[in-house]
Parts: C-alpha cells; sequence; structure tokens
C-alpha cells in the first residue's frame, strides 16, 4: 500500500515538474491560451467560442 501511494507522489511530482520546465527556463515562460477566441488559427476559419456564436445568433434574432 505505501509503495503504492509513493509510486503515485512520485509519478505526480514529476509531471508537475515536467509542465513547469517551460515556466522556469523561459524568462517569460507562461502557459499559452486555450481559448478559442486567442487562437489565430480558429479565427482564420471563422470559428469561434460558444458565447460569440450565441451573442451573433442574438443580434441576428436567430437564436433558436
Amino acid at each position: 500500500m505505501i509503495e503504492t501511494l509513493v509510486i503515485t507522489v512520485l509519478i505526480i511530482a514529476i509531471s508537475i515538474a515536467l509542465l513547469c520546465i517551460k515556466l522556469l527556463v523561459k524568462k517569460d515562460g507562461k502557459f499559452t491560451s486555450m481559448h478559442i477566441h486567442d487562437s489565430e488559427a480558429m479565427r482564420e476559419r471563422g470559428i469561434h467560442c460558444v458565447m460569440d456564436q450565441d451573442r451573433e445568433a442574438r443580434k441576428a434574432n436567430k437564436a433558436y
């Protein structure tokens, strides 16, 4: 039981350390935004987040 707990904690610690490498190594390191409205590729394709789509549908009176 203790072995499993120690291995689990070790795996979680290694995972967190690997996730933080970018934050620690780069001067202005930060996680990139995962929001659709922040993605240039999504904007080029005309894909919006659901909140923007809802707002546009309400303005066009097509919110069914």
